[in-house]
């Protein structure tokens, strides 16, 4: 049980009022999460003490990040706004859990290609929910009066593994937000005996300062935005005069619990680029391959050839805008390439390699005004998106959200960084995320994608050329 003591921080939060962004308001529904795994090489009694990390966790959201612990509303011009209220605080639900399996127990492994280390280690996520007693972690939600955000340590029985498991609502941060929170919050939680001390990079929380920028940008409508309009085969909806209430009112979006693992050694992914197109990033021609797999298992698993291919990459657009790198709220968007199924099978890896490039590298200031133009004004094409951008009879789809160069390792309470990277089931089937492995250098690629699906993908023969099909 958490004692009293770590909430006491909280005390210290002031009213204010924060208001949304068009960004922001359109992830209502989704979530951050993610499941960092740490080994007690030392046998320090008190290791990843639930006191320390919850303690940790509300210091820094009194002191940097109110609007974690704010309630969505509607404000009087009809705006979407963060109410931070001292005396209605929305909670966050921090608890320790502990389980009678040791975690080796849910660890999938593999040699090292460095054969002077230990083996590589995996957390299968779908073990872990089918044989641990645990049916389901919680996630994140401001609907059913749920937190804002969710904290579990997890403890393992006979093991000197503990995992933390994080769940928050997307509409406080993108990616790159939440990991500049994550490591914040570490920062914290390691100096609570020095009451003066202070971030060494405190986020940048104003969302007027994307206003501002957008304000001074003309929008251009992205080539995906018009491909999607095209192929809708209904009226597009118009946004509706007062859609602050509608996104706010969005149910959670269920996780997709169909999840798989590839792991992709360092040489083996730089062998992907050399066979492809070796003047490419790896990130672009990895995009490649598994548009070409994913199609082809695609077809077996439904007898049919899709007319559509779809490749999908986030983008930052801090950058670009001149905004702070220590924003915290949401400024990514999405790229997306329109491809025609029969290119992606006939093409060469260099001829798709170059179309995705053309369509994806096309990450202006221009291109995110579009966007949030079409949440302002047209929202029923993010539900022609949502309709589109997954694995059907009628289209293939790989969204890839590259999570390889944030500093997740460096999220370190006071014991070291995690061991292991994993995250829970998240939204979206067809999408994937990446995250480095610094136990071989190597990649782990989390793919939502339907078993049924995968039984075809994982026989690949494309694929095994490079991959570790691990669970």
């Amino acid at each position: 049980m958490l004692a009293s003591t770590a909430y006491d921080y909280l005390k210290a939060v002031k009213a204010q009022e924060i208001e949304l962004g068009a960004v922001d308001m359109a992830t209502f529904g989704l979530n951050l999460d993610g499941v960092y795994i740490y080994k007690n090489v030392n046998t320090d009694s008190q290791f990843m003490s639930l006191e320390r990390i919850a303690s940790g966790f509300c210091k820094v959201v009194a002191d940097y990040y109110p609007m974690l612990v704010g309630r969505p509303a509607v404000s009087k011009n009809g705006k979407g706004v963060m109410i931070v209220d001292p005396a209605n605080l929305c909670m966050p639900d921090i608890a320790e859990l502990t389980v009678t399996h040791p975690a080796e127990a849910f660890f999938e492994t593999r040699d090292n290609v460095d054969q002077a280390k230990d083996t590589v280690k995996f957390f299968n996520l779908r073990k872990f929910y089918r044989d641990s007693g645990v049916s389901r972690l919680p996630q994140a939600t401001y609907n059913r009066d749920n937190a804002a955000a969710i904290v579990r340590v997890i403890r393992f029985a006979g093991s000197d593994y503990v995992a933390l498991y994080i769940s928050m609502s997307h509409v406080l941060f993108d990616g790159l937000g939440a990991t500049m929170f994550f490591n914040n919050w570490a920062e914290c939680a390691r100096n609570l005996d020095n009451p003066s001390h202070t971030l060494q990079n405190p986020p940048v929380n104003d969302r007027k300062i994307v206003t501002n920028y957008f304000d001074t940008v003309t929008a251009v409508e992205p080539p995906h935005t018009k491909h999607l309009k095209e192929q809708s085969t209904v009226s597009i909806m118009p946004t509706p005069d007062n859609f602050a209430p509608i996104l706010i009112a969005t149910p959670g979006n269920p996780a997709f619990e169909e999840q798989h693992l590839l792991h992709f050694t360092l040489d083996k992914l730089e062998q992907v680029r050399q066979d492809i197109d070796k003047t490419q990033t790896t990130n672009l021609t990895l995009a490649v391959l598994l548009s070409k797999v994913v199609l082809q298992a695609g077809i077996q698993a439904f007898n049919s050839m899709p007319k559509w291919s779809y490749v999908m990459f986030p983008y930052d657009c801090r950058k670009s805008a001149g905004i702070p790198t220590e924003y915290s709220g949401n400024l990514s968007f999405s790229a997306i390439a329109p491809l025609e199924s029969q290119a992606v099978l006939d093409g060469s890896g260099k001829e798709l390699a170059q179309a995705i490039k053309e369509h994806c590298s096309k990450t202006s200031g221009e291109y995110a005004k579009s966007t949030i133009d079409t949440i302002e004004n047209e929202i029923g094409v993010l539900f022609q998106a949502g309709a589109s951008l997954c694995n059907s009879a009628n289209s293939s789809y790989v969204g890839l959200t590259n999570l390889r160069y944030m500093p997740l390792y460096s999220i370190d309470f006071g014991y070291g960084g995690p061991e292991i990277l994993s995250c829970d089931y998240f939204t979206g089937e067809g999408m994937s995320r990446i995250y480095a492995n610094k136990q071989d250098g190597g990649i782990d690629l989390v793919i939502n994608i339907k078993d049924n699906m995968f039984e075809y993908l994982k026989t690949s023969e494309e694929l095994l050329k490079y991959a570790d099909v691990i669970f």
